[in-house]
């Protein structure tokens, strides 16, 4: 079959005669079909004929059809399904559209009904397509070793873009395990400089009456142990990048003569009276709050004006969305390969747990559960249980359904009191217990977005009809709150 023909349809049917009918019904129409009588030649062919859609029989004589639908998932093929079945019933529903059916068709239907449920399925893929073809021209999911597709972090990927080509210092804030050593790495390798020296300082690691000779360097016999003359950081990085990271650790003495080397671009070596010019762009970071640090006398006002050109604020991990999702599906199979363990899959409850969890370590913190999790996990599904595992072997913070079952304020309002406890007020009690109403809205706005807003589908996994969530969706913007 040459690429031209290539069919837009794969209708699985043990059936001839049904299947001859669907062929009829969509042929029609101009939608192109190839057929297969059972599971194992649906997987031959569709590698094959690489089609746009399948509709597949629930009943089929080596298994159910569902399996199949579970094979595409795990082949990772975007391919959406229809199913098909003789016994329509809600639990087969369920399960068609867990095993990732987009719509669901009962035995007998009419040629218009497989015809609007095909071209829709084919129109919504189609579009789909079109819309991430778009979204990948405009979000980028990765940058200069960032991942992530988040707002938050399309904002940073603009700053370093623009920043690269300036020589103005560029100011990196954020939390730990947010990447600022990534960010100033970033900087560098975008830039004119990126062929020259990128030198890192980490401020924190070095002891105090060290990190003066380690920035400027030393002539021989300037202290105790100079051995030899020794050029510092800021000569090493000459032409290049000079990273000085956790800077807000820098004592407030070694800060002056660092703000007059900025100014200078002088360097002049602890013990020497000799002044060496050198072309440096530095790129500063700390997790520190620079300017309550100022309030407090730690940092100097006139040194924090002169790094603080270009101000760049990394986004803790909790703040980027499905940006922790992305980062676990590449690193998952990455530590894999290098531990040489089966890549795991992420099941769904592996995924919103993701999402659940604070992350108070940042990516720094993810790197290590994943790892951990890799390591110490054999098979092929990664589960919510093995994360929650893993960040509690990690001395990590737990909390909803991240975390072991633990007891609410809400509960504990209502365990015993001491015999002399006063009995709670009512603006306690408010505090304590949420309404119903709120704890039904969290759950549905949760389905839905891991749904990707698709309330049918999400009113299958949540057990009710989707014209509740419609109804109820209704009421909440009009600010009721039945």
């Amino acid at each position: 079959m040459t690429k031209a023909s290539q069919p837009a349809v794969l209708i699985v049917e043990d059936d001839p005669a049904m299947a001859f009918l669907y062929q009829e019904y969509l042929g029609g129409e101009g939608i192109g079909v190839a057929t297969a009588g059972s599971i194992a030649a649906a997987r031959r062919l569709i590698p094959d004929v690489a089609p746009a859609a399948v509709v597949v029989d629930v009943q089929l004589p080596d298994g159910s059809g569902l399996d199949l639908l579970g094979w595409i998932r795990e082949q990772g093929l975007d391919l959406p399904a229809v199913a098909v079945t003789a016994h329509g019933s809600v639990r087969t529903a369920v399960d068609a559209m867990r095993a990732g059916a987009k719509d669901f068709l009962v035995k007998p239907f009419t040629a218009d009904r497989l015809r609007v449920t095909v071209r829709n399925i084919l129109e919504t893929a189609a579009l789909r397509q079109e819309v991430e073809t778009i979204r990948r021209e405009i979000v980028r999911d990765d940058f200069q070793g960032f991942i992530g597709s988040s707002l938050a972090m399309q904002a940073v990927y603009r700053i370093l873009e623009s920043a690269a080509a300036s020589k103005a210092p560029v100011f990196v804030t954020g939390e730990s395990g947010t990447g600022k050593e990534l960010c100033a790495a970033a900087v560098h390798a975008l830039s004119r400089r990126a062929n020259r020296p990128f030198i890192t300082l980490n401020c924190a690691a070095i002891p105090k009456d060290l990190i003066e000779s380690e920035l400027f360097g030393h002539v021989k016999g300037a202290f105790t142990g100079a051995t030899g003359a020794r050029d510092g950081a800021a000569v090493s990085a000459d032409g290049g990048t000079l990273f000085l990271d956790e800077i807000g650790e820098m004592d407030i003495g070694l800060q002056a003569k660092l703000l007059r080397f900025l100014q200078t671009g002088q360097v002049q070596a602890v013990g020497s009276d000799r002044a060496i010019k050198t072309d440096v762009r530095i790129v500063a970071a700390t997790n520190r709050d620079p300017l309550v640090e100022i309030e407090e006398g730690r940092f100097r006002e006139d040194l924090y004006y002169r790094l603080c050109v270009i101000p760049l604020t990394l986004p803790p991990l909790r703040d980027r969305g499905s940006d922790v999702v992305e980062i676990a599906r590449r690193l998952i199979p990455a530590f894999a390969k290098e531990e040489r363990k089966t890549t795991l899959r992420l099941d769904a409850g592996f995924e919103a747990a993701l999402l659940d969890y604070d992350w108070p370590g940042n990516v720094r913190e993810l790197q290590n559960v994943l790892r951990n999790l890799v390591v110490l996990n054999d098979g092929d599904m990664a589960t919510a249980d093995m994360l929650r595992r893993a960040i509690a072997m990690l001395g990590g913070q737990r909390r909803s359904t991240a975390r072991q079952p633990a007891k609410s304020a809400e509960v504990r309002a209502f365990e015993p009191r001491p015999t002399d406890g006063a009995p709670l007020e009512t603006a306690d009690l408010a505090s304590r217990i949420r309404p119903l109403w709120m704890v039904e809205r969290d759950t549905i706005e949760h389905a839905l977005a891991l749904c990707d807003g698709n309330v049918p589908r999400a009113a299958v996994f949540l057990g009710i009809n989707a014209s509740t969530i419609y109804r109820k969706k209704q009421a909440w913007a009009q600010g009721k709150t039945g």
